[in-house]
């Protein structure tokens, strides 16, 4: 019980950090695209590549730190269905090219990001 107790807390903190930084980020910039979901989504995959080989792959933390921050905290914080949302709604709005481009870009981003940060964490630890 209090494992699950744990992913809750990484799990509420996450999402206030999500909404934290993309709200910053939607209301410094004013373009079309949704450049703080894509922030955090980019963000969340280089931290999840670094808490991978933390946790899993060298046991540098005790493996509950996987519930905390791998389920808890980042799968709160990634927004992946605030992701398809956005691209649904830029395409209903008349921005198909931004919509895939968009989708497209953040898939790219997004996975290099997390195999960018399990290569250098393995390099490091």
């Amino acid at each position: 019980m209090r494992y699950l107790l744990f992913i809750a807390l990484g799990g509420a903190i996450g999402a206030v950090s999500r909404y934290l930084l993309a709200s910053w980020v939607h209301g410094s910039w004013e373009g079309k695209l949704p450049l703080g979901t894509l922030l955090v989504n980019a963000l969340g995959s280089l931290l999840i590549g670094f808490t991978y080989v933390m946790v899993v792959e060298r046991q540098l933390l005790h493996p509950d730190w996987r519930g905390v921050l791998m389920v808890g905290f980042l799968g709160a914080f990634t927004t992946f269905s605030t992701f398809s949302l956005e691209t649904i709604a830029l395409y209903e709005a008349g921005h198909a090219l931004q919509a895939v481009g968009y989708m497209f870009g953040s898939a790219v981003i997004c996975v290099v990001a997390a195999g960018f940060a399990v290569q250098l964490t393995r390099l490091l630890f």
